[in-house]
C-alpha cells in the first residue's frame, strides 16, 4: 500500500504495524494499537527502536496524553470516509497536546479530503487504491490559501490581507472650542 506525504510524494513506509505480542520482537519500528500497548508498554519502552501508536476513532488522545512523547507517529483511522472523528483527533493532538510526531491516515482516506487533514495536521496517508496517486497530487495542489484558521502553519487569507494593509492612523479630534472645565473636585467634567 502505497504512502504519501503531505507533498503528495510516495516514500517509503519503514515502520510495521503489529496487533499482537508476539510479534514485538521484530526488529526496526513498531505501530501498535492502544490496547497492546497497555498491555506491553514496559517491553515496548525497553525497545530501541521507534514506537509508533494506531488509534481507532472511538479511543481519545487524552487518555495517552502523558505518553504521547514516547511516540514517533500516531496512525489515526477512518473506518469509513463519512466519518471524520480522526480530524478532531488530528486537530487535539496537535493544538491542545502539542504532538510533534508523523499524523498518518489510515483506512478509508480520499483524495477528497486530503485539503482538509493537511488542515488538521496530518502529515502521510495511506493510500488503499494505488490507481489514484494521480487524483492525489492533484489535491495536494488544490488549495494554496484558506479563511479558516486551523491548527497548521497556514495563515488565513483575512489574516494576509491585514499584514498587506498599511496601518491607517486616525486623526486626534480636537476638543471643541467649548469644552465643559474639569470638576476640580472628583476629577470629572462638569456640565
Amino acid at each position: 500500500m502505497p504512502l504519501l506525504n503531505k507533498d503528495g510524494r510516495i516514500v517509503e513506509d519503514r515502520w510495521i504495524a503489529v496487533s499482537e505480542a508476539e510479534a514485538l520482537g521484530r526488529p526496526g519500528d513498531l505501530i501498535v494499537p492502544q490496547a497492546l500497548w497497555q498491555a506491553e508498554r514496559p517491553r515496548l519502552t525497553a525497545r530501541a527502536a521507534r514506537l509508533g501508536l494506531r488509534l481507532t476513532n472511538e479511543q481519545s488522545p487524552a487518555v495517552l496524553a502523558d505518553d504521547l512523547g514516547r511516540f514517533a507517529l500516531i496512525a489515526l483511522e477512518f473506518p469509513k470516509f463519512t466519518d471524520g472523528r480522526a480530524y478532531s483527533q488530528a486537530r487535539l493532538l496537535r493544538e491542545r497536546y502539542r504532538f510533534q510526531g508523523e499524523l498518518r491516515a489510515v483506512g478509508q482516506v480520499l483524495s477528497d479530503q486530503l485539503a482538509f487533514m493537511l488542515r488538521c495536521g496530518f502529515d502521510a496517508f495511506e493510500v488503499t487504491d494505488e490507481r489514484a496517486l494521480q487524483g492525489w497530487r492533484r489535491a495536494v495542489e488544490a488549495f494554496s490559501a484558506w479563511y479558516q484558521p486551523a491548527g497548521d502553519a497556514a495563515t488565513p487569507i483575512p489574516a494576509q490581507r491585514l499584514q498587506r494593509r498599511p496601518l491607517r492612523t486616525r486623526r486626534a479630534a480636537s476638543p471643541p472650542a467649548t469644552a465643559p472645565a474639569p470638576d476640580s473636585c472628583a476629577g470629572h467634567w462638569a456640565y
